[in-house]
């Protein structure tokens, strides 16, 4: 049992040791700077991107990387399959978030905004918002949304932003200046988040209806 423990220990150590080491020497510029060779072969693309979705939740890269790789590969043509590689890629963060941070007071504070607001539209909404796609994610996990409603959600909110990157992919400029901050229309955030501020209004009428009426009942 001792020398199991220890095997486990040390394996996890690797692990972490593996992922400083990527996150020191790798970054998503350095990427995009590979784009080139990974996509002359559709088998190695598709191989590159799987396994760049299951590890960059432990490097924390945006997902925007994985529409950009797609985008440069295989064009338009591969925003379903970019757009998969999202929504999976958002799983692990939040079945990590369900299963260790339902507690405290942030997990109440997440589950009466998605009581008010609904699994499936407050995850469209979180998404919407030009926030860190993981961030999005650990909060829906906190708050405990259901998997299928995040999985939609994801796949609705994030559809704007998968479009975004595939289309930047697809110019030879976007991958040739390694850059991510530039890869997406500032006119689409804008857009985003406005989408997002009309979708969580009902929420917030309701929310104020109801202060206001608290406030009239104990005035009387």
């Amino acid at each position: 049992m001792d020398r199991l423990r220890i095997d486990s220990r040390a394996a996890v150590g690797l692990l972490l040791f593996v992922v400083a080491a990527a996150a020191v020497l790798l970054s998503p510029e350095a990427v995009l700077s590979r784009a080139a060779w990974v996509a002359a072969d559709p088998v190695r693309l598709v191989a590159a991107t799987v396994a760049l979705a299951i590890v960059r939740p432990l490097l924390a890269w945006p997902t925007t990387l994985l529409a950009l790789v797609v985008g440069f590969g295989f064009g338009f043509a591969g925003l379903p399959f970019a757009l998969t590689l999202i929504v999976l890629t958002s799983v692990p963060p939040y079945l990590f978030a369900r299963r260790y941070g339902r507690t405290g007071r942030l997990a109440a504070a997440g589950e009466s905004f998605v009581e008010r607001t609904g699994d499936l539209r407050s995850v469209v909404l979180s998404r919407l918002v030009p926030a860190p796609s993981d961030v999005v994610s650990v909060g829906a996990g906190i708050a405990g949304v259901r998997l299928r409603w995040f999985v939609v959600g994801t796949a609705i909110g994030e559809t704007p932003w998968a479009v975004a990157g595939v289309l930047a992919g697809t110019s030879a400029e976007s991958l040739a200046t390694g850059a991510l901050a530039g890869a997406i229309d500032g006119r689409l955030v804008v857009a985003a988040a406005l989408a997002a501020v009309l979708l969580f209004a009902p929420t917030a009428y309701e929310w104020y209806d109801e202060r206001a009426d608290g406030s009239d009942s104990d005035a009387v």
